[in-house]
């Protein structure tokens, strides 16, 4: 994984409260909602750098390091890991802040990766 950068001044891409209906029956925020936040954020970044669509075609890398709960404030970072000839790989650290503290804690971290793709869905380079 990459080096922590922790939050510092970078500025997250997508923000968002959890909510009941993210949760298990236990108020642990559901994996799959976490890993939909984090596509979303690394959507945005890859089509900054592909200068149009583009495509998740896998997840390298992922690992939960702890829970989120309801009511949590979710960040998602985004740092450009990697850029090929039709493909970019993102980053993506998610840090939440809990309703009676302050401190960020790093939750979430992966390696998303994203295809440039033309009107036709098919890969094509990305500008330079």
């Amino acid at each position: 994984m990459a080096e922590d950068k922790g939050t510092g001044d970078r500025q997250p891409v997508v923000q968002t409260i959890t909510m009941p209906a993210d949760a298990n029956g236990n108020g642990d925020i559901f994996g799959g909602w976490v890993l939909s936040q984090m596509d979303i954020a690394g959507g945005v970044a890859a089509g900054r750098v592909c200068k149009g669509r583009c495509a998740t075609v896998a997840i390298d890398s992922m690992t939960f390091h702890r829970p989120i709960s309801i009511g949590d404030l979710v960040s998602v970072y985004c740092d450009v890991a990697r850029i090929g000839t039709t493909s970019v790989t993102i980053h993506i650290d998610t840090y939440v802040t809990r309703r009676d503290e302050s401190q960020p804690i790093k939750v979430t971290e992966g390696n998303f990766v994203f295809v440039a793709i033309d009107d036709d869905g098919k890969p094509r380079s990305i500008p330079k």
